[in-house]
C-alpha cells in the first residue's frame, strides 16, 4: 500500500478478502477492480459501484470522495479482521447502525485486540482524514511491533 500511495493510486476495496499470502507469508494485494489513479489527490465514488460499507471512511458517506486516507481507514478495519482471524468487522451491527456509529466516532476494538493494534486502528480511524497516518508511517509502526523474520526463520 505504501507503493500505491506513493504512485497516487487508491485501492478502494482493501480488506482481507483481497490480500493473498505467499508460501513465505508475504502479503500481496489483489483485486484492483475498484483501484483508481488520483486526480488532485481525490476520486469521486460512482453511485453504481458496490463497495463494502463497513470498510468505508466517513468522508465517503459525506461527500463521495476517496483519497489515500480512505484506504488508510480501510486498513484500520482490515486490522480488526486480522485480530479476529477473518471475522466480519463489527458483526453485531447492521449497516445502518454501523454508519450512524461511524459518523459519531464510535469504533470499538474487537475483543482481545492487542493495545498496539488498537492504537494503530484509532490512528487509521481519525475522523479528520488529514490526521490519519500515511501507509509509510503505518509500515514503520508495524515493523517496530513485529520485525520481519529472516528467511531462514520461516523455514
Amino acid at each position: 500500500m505504501t507503493y500505491l500511495e506513493e504512485k497516487c493510486y487508491i485501492h478502494r476495496d482493501l480488506r482481507t478478502e483481497n490480500i493473498l499470502l505467499t508460501e513465505m507469508l508475504s502479503c500481496k494485494i489483489a483485486d484492483f477492480g475498484l483501484a483508481r489513479l488520483l486526480e488532485n489527490g481525490q476520486c469521486r465514488l460512482s453511485l453504481d459501484i458496490k463497495v463494502p460499507i463497513k470498510w468505508m471512511a466517513p468522508e465517503i458517506f459525506i461527500n463521495n470522495i476517496y483519497t489515500t486516507k480512505s484506504d488508510v481507514w480501510s486498513f484500520g478495519v482490515l486490522l480488526t479482521e486480522i485480530v479476529t482471524f477473518g471475522d466480519m468487522p463489527f458483526p453485531d451491527k447492521e449497516n445502518t447502525e454501523f454508519v450512524k456509529d461511524l459518523m459519531n466516532g464510535v469504533m470499538p476494538p474487537p475483543a482481545g485486540c492487542p493495545e498496539s493494534f488498537h492504537d494503530m486502528m484509532l490512528q487509521c480511524w481519525e475522523q479528520e482524514s488529514e490526521k490519519r497516518p500515511t501507509f509509510k508511517q503505518l509500515q514503520n509502526t508495524l515493523m517496530k511491533c513485529n520485525p520481519v523474520p529472516e528467511t531462514e526463520e520461516l523455514r
